[in-house]
């Protein structure tokens, strides 16, 4: 394969979308941003099933990417667990509780975003 700049671009989004999906994350959407904003290149929304997941959900997510050296900027909400922002410059993670995750809608906020398939960067069980 060729590193062209979107291989280069996408290389460690693996790391990211697995942590996510370490706590069994629910209905993960991952939107290129890249053309809408300056501020972040990716966005990583996700939800739990109560809030004492959201906040388990970023927990691991931090623990886990603190393993390949990689810290958030700031993190904000995982107390309350209703939405948890975690910011890595590049990638912002959003981990919400399904009825907030509604209410605020950032997919549909995000609309004109490209949506990124995540099949091909989740780990094989097997192999993990």
């Amino acid at each position: 394969m060729t590193n062209t700049p979107d291989t280069t671009f996408y290389s460690d989004l693996g790391l990211y979308i697995n942590a996510v999906m370490g706590k069994k994350a629910i209905d993960m959407v991952v939107l290129d941003v890249r053309e809408l904003t300056s501020f972040s290149d990716i966005f990583i929304i996700c939800s739990g099933r109560s809030n004492r997941q959201v906040s388990a959900i970023a927990d691991y997510v931090q623990v886990n990417l603190k393993k390949h050296a990689i810290k958030p900027l700031s993190v904000e909400g995982k107390k309350e667990g209703h939405w948890v922002l975690l910011d890595y410059g590049h990638v912002i993670i959003h981990v919400f509780y399904e009825p907030v995750r509604a209410f605020y809608d950032l997919e549909g906020l995000w609309i004109d975003a490209k949506r990124i398939e995540t099949k091909r960067f989740l780990a094989d069980p097997a192999t993990s």
